[in-house]
């Protein structure tokens, strides 16, 4: 999952071993055919992508060099700062791009592509999360979905289970699994240095069911505070999934040492241990090898649902963004490709994580059943926004948020310690 959260789990080893022997620069002003995209994607990504990319660049006389690059946001900032970025870069961090924008680093997007057409193509909010005073400084070229429950289709399904449409039903449904004599909930939160996160991630979505994209945004950006009726509502609906006895498997003591990979594994058992989990996109390459083999007949999945029935219905996410750092006719006509809709065609088809952030990119190129149910809900959702936490300074986002919400989760602290902490810790300016 190209996210904060995960990346900076990733040694800084493999960042000074890219610098150590040279990691290339951008095209060198003479050449004004070859551009260079780095990325930190997943190799079949990649492929996919230049498979796509490469004979339309050639028939303009374009030759495009792709360089997977580990720890990219550390990386590029260090290129840019030194004068040395590559043509455009694909990053997963928004905050970033703006900030190399408003100091001049990045290249305004607005005369480059068709923007109202994009407005169009793409998933409701998407083109907006490298957008900064008014200008657009990044597209999204893939994207991971989070805020998803998975469950073990089979046994949901023979149980005569089906998928809430209101937060109140998922409540309702919660309570029908348990009656039946069930577990309805998996949860785990540990990845060792990084253990909070995926509290932060529940968080997060119920903020962004209760508020919208309007008022998660203003928390993001503390002008809605931690300790706060929005944020107090969104914890309420965790604490009651979370806290209740026989809600979660191994109880709410469990939850803070269960690792998030494996944590939703036992839905899968002969006799399911839970029935739902709730996790992004990218957990499914977690599961047993024999649940990935036939994903499509063992994985259901539906989006955590809205606060009201047929109400604004935003979804999370993350995915990497297109920008140019170096700006040239030739990286224009790269950026433009880039941003067409059936650019993805070959990475969706080769069965690897790759989703589309165009909703009209047509579901059947997703090989999974599974795939298309999680494009889906992005899709057909009313607003995207990029992880909350990602976004927020980083003493707080992978910080105090994620600390505090252990503490919160293992009993250590109250919740109205946890987010009395979290708000003394956002930085002064």
């Amino acid at each position: 999952m190209p996210t904060r959260k995960l990346v900076l789990g990733v040694s800084a080893f493999s960042a000074l071993a890219l610098l150590a022997t040279g990691c290339g620069s951008g095209s060198s002003a003479s050449d004004k055919k070859t551009v260079t995209i780095w990325t930190g994607m997943d190799q079949p990504i990649i492929d996919g992508l230049k498979a796509d990319l490469a004979p339309r660049a050639k028939a303009q006389g374009l030759t495009v060099q792709w360089r997977r690059v580990d720890n990219i946001n550390q990386l590029l900032v260090q290129k840019v700062q030194a004068g040395d970025a590559p043509d455009i870069a694909l990053m997963p961090q928004p905050g970033i791009i703006k900030d190399l924008a408003s100091k001049g680093k990045i290249t305004p997007l607005d005369d480059v592509l068709d923007l109202p057409a994009l407005q169009k193509s793409m998933t409701a909010g998407t083109l907006d999360v490298a957008k900064t005073d008014g200008k657009t400084y990044g597209v999204m070229v893939s994207m991971n979905v989070k805020g998803l429950v998975f469950y073990p289709k089979k046994a949901f399904e023979q149980a005569g289970y089906t998928a809430p449409k209101t937060l109140d039903e998922l409540n309702s449904l919660t309570a029908r699994i348990k009656s039946d004599g069930n577990t309805p909930w998996c949860l785990g939160i540990e990845s060792g240095t990084a253990t909070g996160w995926p509290a932060t991630d529940w968080l997060e979505n119920l903020v962004l069911k209760y508020g919208g994209v309007d008022k998660y945004n203003q928390w993001v950006s503390h002008d809605i505070k931690f300790d706060s009726p929005l944020v107090r509502q969104a914890a309420a609906q965790f604490q009651k999934i979370a806290f209740t006895d026989g809600n979660v498997l191994g109880g709410r003591k469990s939850i803070a040492s269960n690792a998030f990979g494996t944590a939703g594994n036992p839905m899968f058992q002969s006799k399911p241990g839970c029935y739902m989990y709730q996790q992004g996109s990218f957990i499914t390459g977690f599961f047993p090898k024999s649940v990935q083999q036939n994903m499509d007949s063992e994985v259901g999945v539906f989006g955590l649902p809205p606060a009201t029935a047929d109400g604004e219905n935003p979804v999370e996410g993350g995915g990497d963004i297109a920008s140019i750092y170096n700006d040239s006719p030739a990286a224009r006509e790269v950026m433009k490709l880039l941003a067409t809709t059936d650019v993805g065609t070959t990475a969706a088809k080769n069965g690897s994580s790759f989703i589309s952030p165009h909703k009209d990119f047509p579901l059947s190129n997703y090989p999974l059943k599974t795939t298309q149910s999680i494009a889906k809900v992005a899709y057909d959702s009313t607003g995207f926004v990029f992880d909350g936490s990602d976004a927020m300074p980083t003493a707080v986002g992978t910080g105090t948020f994620w600390k505090d919400m252990t503490a919160w989760i293992t009993g250590e602290e109250s919740l109205d310690a946890a987010l009395k902490n979290i708000d003394a810790s956002w930085p002064a300016t």
